[in-house]
């Protein structure tokens, strides 16, 4: 699983220090700093403590992970193009990846299990320690819950069965097979409620840039609905809603803005700018693109031509741009490519979490039993904040259920692969057996699609280390 065996020490150190993942070194192969500080001592106050976890917070999301988990799937879901060349890139569009993609086996695979194992190391440092005051035990374990549940449902997502690492035990972990996707829906189940009951609903941190309960019903919430527990995903979506923290945000040229009362959970940076729109192009970094130059990730035309009109997020979400006589749609939620004139920091962080999903997984719920009047009028309360005209009261189930689909699509393009998930777990309108990115994809690209396209191949490099690992269906063997 891991390239190397992490010393536990150097990880610790790291994390005190707040480091950050460089984007071309993993954490395991930077040298041991000059002092360093073991797990008992990182644990042994309530100062260290909390440095030691708020390093998740900052090692886990540097663009190798943060900007790929929203711009691969996107691939993938044809909602987002790569505008230049790029072979593993080209991969995920064409939904023909390969064992040996780079980009799967670094960004996606190495990322997320580096920050799974912070996650361990904390959560074992946390439960061992006897000097933490009981307030900040729970608030810390509640986070590093939450932070492992965070990770598993993306794992999950991508690849189905996945080795489960839950201690903090480099060696056996390295050496783990693949756990059953049911059983790591269980397991992002426990975590998620052990930490609803562990946090409060008040933010640790300003601007919203730790977990609270509420994020954590967040992200609760749209597991129950991918898990089709629709009784638990509304009520849970519902409890979000009404906590009274959070409201829609009325412009939607300010909804990312790191003030938004909409927003749930946010990653701060250090420079108040997002990663969306700061990153190098040529990496394929960033949404924003410099004057004059080819966007390496844009909107495709079939994602903006799909939007109704009049639809005041084709309006303000995107920027179409003309650049040597090909319109681009910049994918433009975020608005600041720079520090305004004068200012030292920015105003947008990046957005995890926001109310509008909340009002969305909660209509999915209540269409789902039956309720289609309080679903049509959260569907409703999301298309009326667009400026579009609110759904027919005659409406089907299964017509409400479409709609509801393409109000997510239309609201949380380009955030964190939704649309890639919806495809792959939302059940086909002809034929229920089979997914909608069956009929979606596979009728957008006949020729390159097979059913088999829903789960990404376990990278062969990791297949190497780890030889307890099969691969999926599909892929090489």
């Amino acid at each position: 699983m891991y390239n190397r065996i992490i010393n536990k020490k150097v990880l610790v150190a790291l994390l005190l220090a707040g480091g950050l993942f460089s984007s071309c070194k993993k954490l395991v192969e930077i040298g041991p700093p000059t002092t360093q500080v073991g797990l008992d001592q990182a644990f042994a106050s309530d100062a260290t403590a909390t440095s030691a976890v708020l390093g998740i917070y900052n090692a886990s999301f540097t663009r190798d992970f943060l900007f790929p988990i929203t711009s691969i799937p996107g691939l993938s879901a044809n909602e987002l193009q790569n505008n230049v060349p790029n072979v593993f890139l080209d991969e995920f569009k064409n939904n023909s990846i390969t064992v040996t993609n780079g980009t799967l086996n670094t960004n996606l695979w190495g990322y997320s299990y580096s920050t799974l194992a912070q996650a361990n190391a904390m959560l074992d440092g946390i439960t061992k320690s006897n000097t933490l005051s009981a307030a900040l035990k729970n608030q810390l374990l509640g986070e590093v819950k939450f932070w492992r549940a965070f990770m598993l449902f993306f794992q999950v997502n991508i690849w189905g069965d996945i080795p489960m690492p839950l201690t903090d035990n480099p060696i056996g972990n390295a050496t783990l097979a693949r756990t059953p996707a049911a059983e790591v829906w269980k397991q992002i189940e426990n975590d998620l409620t052990q930490a609803q009951t562990l946090l409060s609903d008040v933010y640790p941190a300003s601007q919203r840039a730790r977990v609270n309960r509420q994020t954590v019903n967040a992200l609760l919430a749209r597991v129950y609905l991918f898990t089709k527990q629709w009784q638990l995903a509304e009520t849970t979506a519902d409890a979000v809603i009404k906590s009274g923290i959070y409201s829609l945000n009325k412009d939607l040229n300010t909804t990312f803005s790191n003030t938004s009362n909409e927003i749930i959970w946010q990653l701060a940076t250090l420079n108040g700018l997002s990663t969306f729109t700061t990153n190098p192009d040529s990496k394929g970094g960033s949404f924003a693109a410099t004057p004059g130059v080819i966007p390496a990730i844009t909107a495709t035309d079939t994602l903006y031509n799909s939007l109704e009109a009049g639809d005041l997020r084709k309006a303000n979400w995107f920027t179409p741009t003309v650049i040597a006589g090909t319109n681009y749609k910049i994918v433009s939620k975020y608005k600041q490519r720079a520090l305004p004139a004068g200012a030292s920091t920015g105003s947008e962080y990046n957005v995890v979490l926001r109310l509008a999903e909340q009002y969305l997984i909660r209509a999915e719920a209540r269409a789902q039993l039956g309720n289609l009047s309080g679903a049509i009028a959260d569907v409703d309360t999301i298309r009326v904040r667009a400026g579009l005209p609110v759904l027919n009261n005659a409406i089907s189930q299964s017509n409400l259920l479409l709609a509801i689909e393409n109000e997510r699509k239309a609201e949380l393009f380009g955030e964190w692969g939704a649309r890639w998930f919806d495809l792959k777990r939302l059940p086909g309108r002809t034929d229920p057996s089979k997914s909608r990115a069956d009929e979606v994809i596979g009728g957008m690209r006949p020729a390159v699609w097979q059913s088999t396209d829903v789960l990404y191949p376990i990278p062969d490099a990791q297949r190497q280390l780890n030889k307890a690992l099969t691969q999926n269906p599909g892929y090489n063997q």
